[in-house]
């Protein structure tokens, strides 16, 4: 063994990091296809929720008094209390007004709002800053039920 010169061991080259293995491939795959399920139901979401929206805005446009839009708001919201209970829509009185107000704290609908939403569908005449008060708590309880909130 004279003579013989050894030599210092070399490393071998560090993998180049482009292109990535297989496993990085399918993990950005997976994040891609969650990204993308994550979009499609976000954007469905919205959809729904403009459309209750406009569902609710364009009926009461419809109504040529306000009379006929408490009459028409009633009428809605009765139609969204069966999303929570089927039975919902025959309470009368004071147990719809409790119906509406359940699990909103302070109660919205227990004083004069209630009192106009159960009565002035009815009126002749109905004074128009009350109806637009009630129009945005019956909105905002229309929005609830419907899931668009």
């Amino acid at each position: 063994m004279d003579g013989v010169v050894l030599r210092d061991i070399h490393q071998p080259p560090a993998p180049p990091w482009w292109p990535p293995a297989p496993g990085w491939w399918l993990l950005a795959a997976l994040g891609l296809l969650a990204l993308g399920a994550w979009a499609w139901r976000y954007w469905r979401r919205r959809r729904h929720c403009r459309a209750v929206a406009a569902l609710f805005d364009e009926t009461l446009a419809q109504a040529p008094t306000p009379a006929a839009q408490i009459a028409a708001m009633s009428e809605l919201l009765r139609r969204a209390a069966r999303r929570v209970d089927p039975a919902a829509d025959r309470l009368r009185g004071e147990d719809w007004l409790r119906f509406l107000d359940a699990g909103v704290e302070p109660p919205r609908f227990a004083g004069e709002p209630g009192r106009l939403l159960l009565e002035g569908g009815f009126r002749r005449e109905a004074d128009a800053a009350a109806v637009a008060r009630l129009r945005e708590l019956a909105r905002a309880r229309y929005l609830d039920w419907m899931g668009a909130r």
